[in-house]
């Protein structure tokens, strides 16, 4: 592997994020995709004509995944939501946590295999474990895999089986094995952040499956081997980095997300980017997200479901 090399962070577009999040690139839109959870908010933007757009929802949103066209599922409190986001046409909607009413649903990533994982949190973010991490497989069947977390992020998956998940409170990512039945059979610490580091936030690999990790109140977005040693560190103008992921030209851009939540005005000052969204060259290919991807017999039951 060669060495990683960065460029200087370019700002994409000046918004003032409260909590950005939630990057998804769409290769076939060319397009950048995140979310603002706390002002109910999602955005695109297209890098080939600058073309940005708006679109607003009724709840906290924490992440998109990609279905086909214009169909995405919104994961916001508490609620799966499968919706073409141009006709706002809701394809089917999944309640989830009904009973934990103050939970809401933070980040989510697709695995290598096209299912979609998701975790948890308590949405006014007390010390106390009520998060969990969630499998929604092709059949649209919902599996808790694992939980007692404060704030979950992530995964980033190594393979099907292998995955990376963080609890950003605990300042603990975790590195987990799961069997064919979704069974945990190995979950170690990876990697713990000092005080110092900030939290660690969402994250995404590269094809060498190094694990780059935005750093909550930390103003950077740093670059771990397998072994969990640091071997790249790009700085950022923004206090709170929120996210990352792998996209643009030969998938080796890498679209990072800020957040002003928490600040002050010192702070602002300070990091007057903070919000903002960015993007860095890299000489790294990432992995591509997969699209969330249905089993034929879901796939007819949902088409009949909503031909008229």
């Amino acid at each position: 592997m060669n060495k990683i090399k960065t460029s200087v962070p370019e700002v994409l577009w000046k918004l003032r994020c409260k909590l950005g999040e939630g990057t998804l690139w769409v290769k076939e839109h060319n397009s950048i995709y995140f979310v603002d959870i706390k002002k109910k908010i999602f955005f695109s933007l297209n890098i080939k004509n600058n073309k940005k757009k708006k679109y607003k929802v009724n709840k906290e949103i924490g992440f998109l995944a990609h279905v086909k066209g214009n169909i995405f599922i919104l994961g916001l409190q508490g609620e799966l939501r499968i919706q073409n986001i141009e006709t706002k046409k809701i394809i089917k909607s999944i309640l989830i946590e009904k009973d934990i009413k103050l939970n809401r649903i933070n980040d989510g990533k697709t695995d290598p295999k096209g299912n979609l994982w998701f975790g948890t949190m308590d949405n006014l973010e007390r010390k106390i474990e009520k998060g969990s991490l969630y499998k929604l497989d092709k059949g649209l069947n919902l599996i808790k895999v694992d939980k007692n977390y404060r704030i979950t992020n992530g995964p980033a998956f190594i393979d099907e089986y292998n995955f990376y998940h963080t609890d950003s409170s605990k300042k603990i990512i975790y590195k987990i094995k799961i069997d064919k039945k979704n069974n945990i059979i190995r979950k170690k610490i990876f990697k713990r952040f000092l005080i110092k580091d900030g939290s660690p936030d969402g994250m995404t690999l590269d094809k060498y499956k190094n694990l780059w990790v935005a750093h909550f109140s930390g103003a950077c977005v740093s670059v771990f081997n397998k072994n969990a040693k640091l071997i790249h560190k790009i700085n950022l103008p923004a206090k709170n980095i929120t996210n990352c992921a792998f996209g643009g030209h030969n998938n080796s851009e890498i679209f990072i997300t800020t957040a002003t939540k928490g600040m002050s005005k010192a702070d602002l000052l300070k990091y007057r980017y903070s919000g903002f969204l960015f993007s860095v060259k890299t000489n790294m290919k990432g992995i591509l997200q997969k699209k969330f991807i249905f089993s034929n017999e879901k796939k007819r039951s949902l088409l009949r479901a909503n031909s008229n």
